[in-house]
């Protein structure tokens, strides 16, 4: 640990739900990774499939730490505050809007510190009003931080998303039927309506798109699909617990999101060596440098025209360098010495 008269720390990270998504990945790597560091974490949401993956030594606490309802949250915060005040917890940890809110509140109870971890490029608005109270904040990108400048505290710190190494990577593909990859949550944000609207303008080309991942807008992806003649070279495999096995397998990554605050999938690929082709936006743009070839964002024509040249062989998909991933490990101590640093100038 950086500071060792400080000793193991009692840590409560607050979500919503813990279900599959980038924010859920997140608090699961680094809540692994601060119990391998020798603290005691507590992960309080209101549960899912993810839990599983904790490491024995994380405690979870369901709590509806998720609903958008003042009485609900308050009452989150009023077991959150006496448990902490109880067990002497050293720092309340909020991930997400609704858990900002919880966690402000207790901290009001209870005089425990507490931060959060902005992952997006949030709304300006009411919603995100304890942002300025918290005693410190962490943005997974430098975009993420000039977006909320003016609606964060005085104490912010970049740490980007760390991946742990899954010891997947790509190699070469034999010649054949362009196999294409998409990777993520299903809904208007993550711009997957945007590729299958390009790739309909090349039916005379052999390619097949793959979706790995579920959402809200499934069913009308799948009925896009239909209507634009390419239901059956456009395959819908839902989540899948190993999204860098298909990467590795598949010949290209495509990133079309028309936002993030950094791009979980990104990362994977781009630690894994996938060729990918993505969006051209600040988050990636600062994760890949600003000479990497990217996509303008919601543009049809500049997809149909990138992946064209893709398929014809008039253009590589690039790869970009691992070394800007940071590894789960790194991300974990890197929230560490941050946390440590905002326990101490509480105290």
């Amino acid at each position: 640990m950086d500071d060792p008269e400080m000793g193991p720390l009692k840590i409560a990270e607050i979500l919503p739900e813990f279900h599959e998504g980038g924010v859920e990945r997140h608090v699961l790597w680094l809540s692994n990774g601060l119990a391998g560091m020798g603290h005691c974490v507590t992960v309080i949401t209101a549960g899912g499939k993810l839990e599983e993956k904790l490491d024995p030594e994380v405690e979870i606490w369901r709590l509806p730490v998720h609903r958008k309802n003042p009485v609900t949250g308050l009452y989150a915060a009023l077991k959150i505050a006496d448990r902490a005040k109880r067990e002497r917890w050293d720092i309340l940890h909020a991930h997400s809007r609704v858990p900002a809110w919880i966690a402000w509140w207790a901290s009001s109870m209870t005089g425990i510190p507490w931060v959060f971890t902005a992952h997006d490029r949030y709304r300006k608005n009411g919603a995100i009003r304890p942002f300025r109270s918290a005693h410190g904040s962490i943005c997974v990108s430098e975009a993420v931080r000039k977006h909320l400048s003016g609606f964060l505290p005085n104490r912010v710190e970049v740490i980007r998303n760390g991946i742990p190494f899954s010891g997947r990577q790509w190699g070469e593909k034999p010649d054949g039927a362009m196999r294409i990859l998409f990777v993520g949550r299903l809904t208007h944000r993550k711009g997957l309506h945007i590729v299958m609207e390009a790739l309909s303008s090349l039916k005379d080309w052999e390619w097949s798109l793959e979706v790995v991942g579920d959402g809200p807008q499934r069913q009308e992806l799948e009925a896009l699909a239909g209507s634009l003649g390419i239901k059956r070279r456009v395959i819908f495999h839902g989540f899948q617990d190993d999204p860098q096995k298909w990467m590795a397998e598949r010949d290209m990554l495509i990133f079309p999101s028309l936002d993030e605050g950094m791009g979980l999938v990104l990362m994977q690929a781009i630690q894994a060596g996938v060729p990918v082709l993505a969006s051209d936006i600040e988050p990636v743009r600062e994760l890949v440098g600003e000479e990497a070839l990217l996509v303008a964002p919601g543009d049809v024509e500049r997809w149909r025209q990138s992946i064209k040249e893709v398929i014809s062989g008039e253009m590589n998909p690039p790869r970009f360098d691992p070394k800007a991933v940071p590894t789960a490990k790194e991300m974990a101590r890197s929230v560490c010495g941050f946390l440590e640093s905002v326990i101490n100038s509480s105290r």
